[in-house]
């Protein structure tokens, strides 16, 4: 008997859709194409004077939470000509860094963290931070592709000067198919929404809101519908919007996460 017997499961990823549906089809689902990821851009003019402000004045801290932002922020001191003070400005600051390829591009620098995360996760970064004097510190925070307000606002609350680095810019997905999801959603037409990204819940629920429908929509997952997470910081994402089930593979593969969903409704 197939696992998923006919059940009508969302892909809010738009990257492997073709071979996350085959999977779905194969263990007897019905794959539905909702893509929420949007379209990500980086715009170095939005930290070229932040970046100058690091290199020419003294941090306390850095906070990387990605290895890819990292790198591109390099990338762009290297075209102001600070590339080498900024990295030498890192290894006089205490850093603190999140996930392991994060650790992995700053090992390569020659720049121990002072501080890892727990789990990958933003909560497990501010978990590893608890004990940590930011009071009256100036504190860099790296962000890729979207605020973290949870971490700025534990940084602010324990007295930092933070300067936030997000050069990184948006474009929604389309209304329309934000608006189908919700309505689905709303109508408990579906039985699963596979989410690939945090950023594809923010998406979401952030529309749900402008709508006024978030209540709705959150309840649909409590009630009705699984939602899926494609790993821990997804997952995160979900739990921030006050969802306590939550389906996560131990591999943060798509594949994994399909899996993962069969042997749920396998226990069922």
């Amino acid at each position: 008997m197939k696992k998923l017997n006919n059940k009508k499961i969302v892909i809010a990823g738009s990257r492997k859709t073709e071979e996350m549906s085959l999977l779905i089809e194969k263990q007897g689902g019905i794959p539905v194409i909702r893509p929420l990821q949007g379209l990500l851009y980086f715009d170095e003019s939005a930290i070229e004077q932040e970046l100058l402000f690091c290199v020419n004045n003294k941090m306390d801290w850095f906070v990387l939470t990605t290895g890819t932002g990292t790198d591109r922020l390099l990338g762009a001191a290297e075209r102001l000509g600070i590339h080498s003070t900024l990295i030498q400005k890192m290894k006089e600051a205490k850093v603190a860094a999140r996930g392991y390829k994060t650790y992995a591009h700053l090992k390569k620098l020659d720049i121990k963290p002072e501080i890892v995360d727990e789990d990958g996760t933003t909560l497990g970064l501010i978990r590893s931070m608890d004990l940590c004097d930011f009071a009256g510190k100036t504190v860099v925070v790296q962000l890729h592709g979207e605020p973290q307000p949870n971490l700025i606002q534990f940084l602010e609350n324990r007295g930092a000067n933070v300067i936030q680095l997000l050069p990184y810019r948006h474009v929604e997905p389309e209304s329309s198919t934000l608006d189908t999801l919700c309505h689905e959603l709303s109508t408990n037409s579906i039985d699963a929404v596979c989410f690939t990204t945090a950023v594809q819940v923010r998406y979401l629920f952030e529309y749900a809101k402008r709508q006024g429908i978030d209540e709705i929509v959150r309840e649909s997952f409590k009630t009705r519908v699984n939602a899926v997470a494609v790993g821990k910081v997804t997952e995160e994402a979900l739990r921030e919007e006050g969802l306590d089930h939550v389906i996560v593979p131990e591999n943060e593969r798509m594949g994994a996460m399909v899996i993962e969903l069969v042997k749920y409704y396998e226990n069922q």
